[in-house]
């Protein structure tokens, strides 16, 4: 029971175990490669799918990063491969219904097996793609960016919202330090506040559990908890780059992933603090305007959570108000890594962060910290409080 604990990062992707929990978890994802220099791997990962057409799916970055060597190694093994690649010039890609139709516009009939290369937007095109085509995918990280890689769901943009559709678990995932430790230093602080709102995120599970009597896993706690602390630990070597640190930044945001997949929700990676990271974003694409990594706008919207953790203490289970972090050191950690903490820093104004407290709960139905705050009628004046805290 709870064998996953003892469990190496490499062989969690077939788990199946009875857990402490009471229920029995089991994942299917056949390959999870994580290290220094383990690009060539694509070829062993690919190896069933040889016998059929395989479509690559990059961005003008990420084929530079990875996509490019992945094509070679591919092909000079034989492989047939058609590489589609996107230019979104200077923009992040915006995964919505045009990128999704033209991947399935470029995909062959016979197409056996769909290669993502790329983090947040490639990810959840290819693994949309592959729920409703049925056709199987690797992804190629390209950055350690997000916690989405061995998640089922997958965020995309239509008409304009966002919105999580079901989607598939990868057939395999290769993530090498040697290209992740290039990427832009913009996308490592995403992936670290990404990882920093686990804080916030388990908080929220600790809440519904006590308050609302959800379901709650202490095994996958347990799991996400350890890998938070190893990137938490070495902040300092992250901002530097350093091999270990990627390292565990990778391992942490995919072992996430993996909780989620046992779970078959999202609680162990999302809480409050992904709520208004969500509602900002929607705000930045309706008004045209480009909406930041979604990592950093988790990590700069974590310490505002953990303040209203603070503020709604009389409110909350003891011990769930000591789970739930501290706002200053939330704030020094993403200092520690040179990441974006005040939400001006990223050009949410005023307006839009007030609205955001008062109306976030409202982005999906889950029990958090803002929820209560509206049940006890404090959520305006904890809104009223922070932003004079933030704008003045």
């Amino acid at each position: 029971m709870d064998e996953i604990l003892k469990t190496s990062v490499g062989e969690m992707g077939l788990a199946d175990f009875d857990c402490s929990c009471g229920r029995h978890h089991k994942m299917n994802i056949q390959k999870l490669v994580m290290g220094k220099g383990v690009l060539h791997q694509i070829t062993e990962i690919a190896q069933p799918f040889r016998e059929g057409p395989i479509l690559m799916v990059s961005d003008q970055n990420t084929f530079q990063a990875a996509g490019k060597r992945v094509l070679e190694y591919l092909e000079e093994d034989g492989f047939s491969v058609k590489s589609l690649m996107f230019d979104s010039k200077d923009q992040i890609l915006i995964p919505d219904e045009s990128i999704v139709g033209k991947v399935l516009l470029h995909m062959e009939k016979e197409t056996k097996l769909l290669i993502g290369v790329g983090s947040g937007s490639i990810n959840d095109t290819v693994k949309y793609i592959s729920s409703r085509t049925g056709v199987p995918y690797v992804i190629v990280c390209t950055a350690p960016s997000m916690d989405g890689y061995v998640a089922d769901g997958a965020p995309l943009i239509l008409e304009g919202k966002k919105i999580s559709f079901p989607a598939a678990l990868p057939y395999g995932v290769l993530g090498d330090t040697d290209v992740m430790r290039q990427a832009p230093e913009r996308m490592i602080q995403a992936g670290f506040g990404d990882v920093l709102g686990k804080l916030t995120a388990l908080a929220d599970w600790s809440l519904a559990k006590q308050l609302r009597g959800e379901y709650y896993c202490q095994t996958c706690v347990t799991l996400v908890q350890r890998a938070l602390q190893k990137v938490l630990d070495h902040a300092d070597g992250l901002a530097k780059r350093e091999d270990d640190a990627v390292l565990y930044l990778i391992e942490a945001l995919n072992l996430t992933g993996v909780a989620m997949g046992l779970l078959g929700i999202s609680r162990p990676a999302s809480g409050a603090e992904h709520m208004l990271s969500h509602y900002w974003e929607m705000d930045f694409i309706a008004q045209g305007r480009f909406p930041e990594l979604h990592g950093i706008k988790v990590g700069i919207a974590t310490p505002i959570i953990a303040d209203i953790f603070d503020q709604m203490k009389e409110y909350i289970p003891e011990d769930v108000a000591k789970e739930a972090p501290k706002r200053e050191i939330c704030e020094e950690l993403l200092r520690r890594v040179h990441a974006p903490v005040d939400p001006k820093e990223i050009g949410i104004g005023k307006d839009l962060f007030h609205r955001s407290i008062i109306e976030g709960y409202q982005v999906r139905d889950r029990y958090s910290i803002l929820a209560l705050a509206v049940e006890k009628g404090k959520i305006r004046e904890i809104a009223d409080r922070l932003t004079e805290r933030i704008y003045g």
